[in-house]
């Protein structure tokens, strides 16, 4: 009798590892750049089955709708926000998301659709900025209550419990951060950067990068891009490992889940990215155990 239950439970196996392997994921990404092409082996690296990649900037000229249903994946992955643009009208196939900007929720929302966040939780890079800089106690942010309000909150709870005085402005258009930055000096340590487009203007950011210098407040910010125009650090998405997130959900959608009982995350793996040159012009300390963890920029 044992013997019958084993076989017939090894059956279900090999015949579900089977129906995986039958089953067409297509790979549909943005461009061929670095970050992209990691997230994208992530993937393959977790998913089972026909595995197909088609990349928009080799595409030039072709009717990408066309070329995905002629493709007829069993499941979709959008890497990058022109990605999931062009795939955001496909309601009959499941279709997972990363690395896709998408403030108002606009492109990714629908019952055939789950994926993951495009940057990691402010709240986790004030914990991670602290382990940096143990001794910040004052960080400054704006925020604006109609695009980012839910990430100020949550970060304003994680400040109150790593004993941080949030000095929070509202801002409603980006022609205000001047002012409303001027007017935190000699009041904050250190300035937390949101993902909110309100502040993501270049005209912002390079104000906000000359403030830094100017005064000595280090930024902390989401994107390692920011790092290299001039921020302090960032905590940053590691591309392969929300590629292998990612791939995780294509694994479930393929045993049977649908999309809309795959709850959209936060990304889960990610990078600390220090710019020591910044630090030396700021006068900063930094710890050295948090510096060998992380990616140093020189």
């Amino acid at each position: 009798m044992r013997l019958v239950t084993f076989v017939f439970a090894f059956t279900l196996v090999l015949l579900g590892g089977t129906s995986q392997a039958a089953q067409k994921v297509l790979v549909l990404q943005s461009l061929r750049v670095a970050p992209y092409e990691e997230a994208a082996k992530g993937v393959r690296s977790v998913v089972a089955g026909n595995f197909r990649k088609l990349v928009l900037s080799d595409l030039d000229g072709l009717d990408v709708a066309k070329a995905v249903r002629d493709e007829r994946p069993d499941v979709i992955v959008a890497i990058g926000t022109e990605a999931m643009n062009r795939v955001k009208r496909i309601k009959d196939t499941p279709i997972v998301y990363l690395m896709v900007f998408d403030q108002h929720n606009s492109l990714t929302t629908g019952s055939n659709i789950t994926g993951i966040g495009m940057h990691v939780a402010p709240e986790r890079q004030l914990v991670s900025a602290q382990k940096v800089m143990p001794r910040l106690k004052r960080v400054g942010t704006l925020y604006n209550p109609a695009r980012s309000g839910a990430l100020f909150r949550k970060s304003q709870a994680t400040a109150r419990s790593l004993g941080i005085d949030l000095v929070a402005r509202e801002v409603r258009s980006s022609r205000d951060v001047l002012n409303l930055v001027e007017g935190m000096k000699g009041d904050i340590e250190a300035f937390l950067m949101l993902p909110d487009a309100t502040l993501l203007t270049p005209e912002a950011i390079e104000y906000l990068l000359l403030f830094s210098l100017n005064n000595r407040i280090p930024i902390i910010t989401f994107s390692d891009k920011y790092v290299q125009m001039g921020a302090l650090m960032a905590l940053d998405v590691d591309p392969y490992e929300v590629g292998r997130q990612a791939g995780e959900m294509v694994r479930k959608i393929q045993s049977g889940t649908s999309p809309e009982s795959i709850p959209r995350s936060e990304p889960h793996g990610a990078v600390i990215t220090i710019n020591s040159r910044i630090a030396r012009k700021l006068g900063l300390s930094l710890n050295e155990e948090a510096l060998s963890r992380a990616k140093v920029i020189r």
